[in-house]
């Protein structure tokens, strides 16, 4: 089979990243295909390949590195292998892939900006009937290269880990339908140089970076619920690149979904409430455990804030939520999310280090963020997809150079 996926996005954004960008009222445009070919060589063996380029333009552009230009070069090329062992449907992949075997609040697809984040090294996995195991060994690759067919391995970013997952016996809950899923998971990171950075008084400092995330997640529906209850305590050791002084880690993530489905109702209307909270640690001191979580392979467009302005670190967030399908092809979502630091001694973490504000931010809320998207399905084909969100800024960060600001966000996907 072979394939062809095209996404044409542009944005517009009046005061980027809370202000401190000073591209005012900026418009960009990208453009992005990715070539596939999937040959299935009998039932055991599968091999997947893929080519990508992108490109981008517009006016007070900003960010406009490899993640949203580039030559023509492999996103994936993989082979799998699968047989049977111990009862289960077992497999083997090898090569370069993308991978988001984990919650959406720790990995994503980068498909925002504009080029997937992938991946080089090994998966297996093995699957009964109630019972998944999953095991991977990556490091990223290097796609910073702006020749065509140049991109290696990045040895400075390594993901591993494994995960296990149990479907517990289905059942009744208020005469309606219940069933669960209860993951287990280990993910562990290794980052260095300006990508394993921590936050300090004097400015990011760079370094090597080990986390270790032990975590699990209980996600379900019984009856007109549904629900996601998530939790993660994130170790490991961080070494100073000048001095190699080394500091240890202790952090933590706690990530929830509750809500309500209507039932019987012809717009399948879910009203819940989404609470996110990422520990913070104290950017003044210089020793002693860092208290800063960190998700350096998040946010994930529209998880926690549909601007990205904000990430997993040093962060609380409560956004109520609704979703409506008014078509089957036609669904539409309104989120209002609150936010606010962890800690007062940590900075405003966005999706690549620290903001620095003009002047000091002495306050804990952060701002808001009322959003809206709209996803319509126009055929087997063609999709689009609107973002727009008003990130309203505290009365204290305006006071530390903060500014509030419009986002808003168009997605044409081409599938063939």
């Amino acid at each position: 089979n072979r394939f062809l996926i095209q996404a044409l996005r542009n944005w517009f954004e009046s005061r980027p990243n809370l202000g401190t960008q000073h591209n005012n009222d900026s418009g960009r445009f990208a453009v992005r295909n990715l070539y596939g070919a999937d040959l299935h060589l009998g039932s055991h063996v599968r091999l997947f390949g893929q080519l990508v380029n992108a490109d981008a333009a517009g006016w007070n552009g900003y960010g406009y590195g490899s993640t949203y230009r580039k030559r023509l070069d492999a996103q994936q090329a993989f082979i799998e292998t699968k047989w049977s062992m111990l009862g289960a449907k077992s497999g083997f992949m090898f090569g370069r892939q993308q991978f988001l075997d984990a919650p959406s609040y720790m990995l994503y697809n980068r498909e925002t900006p504009n080029v997937p984040l992938s991946w080089n090294g090994f998966r297996a996995y093995m699957v009964w009937p109630r019972i998944r195991i999953d095991g991977w060994d990556f490091v990223q690759t290097n796609d910073s290269q702006n020749k065509m067919f140049h991109d290696t391995e990045n040895y400075n970013t390594r993901l591993y880990g494994f995960n296990m997952t149990w479907a517990p016996p289905d059942g009744r809950f208020m005469g309606d339908r219940y069933n669960s899923f209860l993951d287990v998971f280990y993910v562990g990171y290794k980052l260095s140089g300006s990508s394993g950075a921590i936050a300090t008084a004097n400015g990011n400092q760079k370094g090597s970076n080990t986390r270790n995330n032990f975590g699990v997640r209980w996600h379900g529906i019984a009856g007109p619920f549904e629900f996601s209850l998530g939790g993660i305590w994130q170790g490991g050791v961080f070494k100073y690149a000048k001095t190699n002084q080394s500091r240890n880690v202790n952090a933590f993530a706690l990530n929830t979904l509750v809500g309500y489905r209507i039932p019987h109702d012809r717009f399948h209307t879910f009203a819940g409430l989404q609470t996110d909270v990422y520990s913070g640690g104290n950017a003044r001191k210089t020793s002693g455990a860092i208290g800063t979580y960190i998700s350096p392979f998040n946010p994930q467009t529209n998880y926690l804030d549909t601007t990205t302005y904000m990430t997993g670190s040093n962060l609380i967030s409560v956004a109520p939520l609704i979703r409506t399908t008014f078509l089957k092809s036609l669904s539409f979502q309104v989120k209002y999310p609150l936010f606010w630091r962890y800690s007062p001694n940590d900075p405003v973490y966005k999706s690549s280090g620290s903001y620095s504000f003009p002047y000091q931010f002495k306050g804990k809320f952060v701002g808001m963020a009322p959003q809206a998207s709209l996803a319509w399905q126009i055929n087997r084909h063609l999709s689009w997809t609107q973002y727009v969100s008003r990130f309203m800024t505290s009365n204290a960060l305006n006071r530390a150079g903060g500014s509030s600001g419009t986002y808003y966000q168009s997605n044409f996907v081409f599938r063939f």
